[in-house]
């Protein structure tokens, strides 16, 4: 059990972007099966969790190490000051390209046209950033005040799965056409738009 702590321990520090594409591949299929569960799906679409394990491990984790990468080297210092300035520039920069990212990938990945991924990203968007904002920055802060350091990757990762389920209960909900009646027209005359499903009443 030692030796291969030791080798687990090697494999992180030196491997540390195969390290998160192994866990991501693990935690984002999780988080689809955990929201399915909680649908109270009939049977679970293993086809749609394999879908989070390849976008995970492919898209999260390296873009993850990128970022990690060049906040670290922006912010090398490992104080309070350093942390909140990574909270606010990865909110502003890293966060929507993330969301935007996922919302238009794992729409072309169902196989669905560009054009769907764009209504996707249109009704999704603003609900789910919304609520990253609200709950990432706390969340980050609360693991540098509170979490001892041996316990942060640990937290962070439980954390990352919840989000995981929440992004996937955002995902299959459904956009659907409501009509609005132009009131300067006939009664006959309507305009459709796509709209979601509430998405605000879940709360990220």
């Amino acid at each position: 059990m030692a030796q291969f702590s030791k080798i687990a321990q090697f494999f992180s520090l030196k491997h540390p972007l195969s390290r998160g594409m192994i866990s991501y591949a693990l935690i984002w299929p999780a988080g689809s099966l955990i929201q399915q569960t909680i649908a109270g799906e009939e049977k679970y679409d293993f086809i749609k969790a394999a879908r989070y394990s390849l976008w995970g491990s492919c898209y999260v984790a390296p873009a993850l190490h990128t970022w990690y990468t060049i906040a670290n080297r922006i912010w090398p210092h490992i104080n309070l000051k350093s942390v909140l300035a990574k909270v606010v520039a990865e909110q502003l920069t890293f966060s929507p390209f993330a969301m935007s990212c996922f919302l238009i990938g794992m729409t072309l990945l169902e196989g669905k046209a560009i054009q769907d991924a764009k209504n996707e990203l249109e009704a999704k968007f603003i609900p789910t950033y919304k609520t990253g904002v609200c709950v990432w920055p706390a969340i980050q802060t609360f693991n540098y005040i509170v979490i001892k350091e041996k316990n942060r990757v640990v937290f962070m990762s439980f954390c990352s799965l919840l989000w995981t389920v929440f992004l996937a209960y955002v995902k299959q909900q459904e956009l659907q056409s409501t009509t609005v009646a132009d009131p300067a027209s006939s009664p006959q005359s309507i305009t459709k738009d796509p709209h979601l499903k509430e998405i605000n009443s879940a709360g990220r």
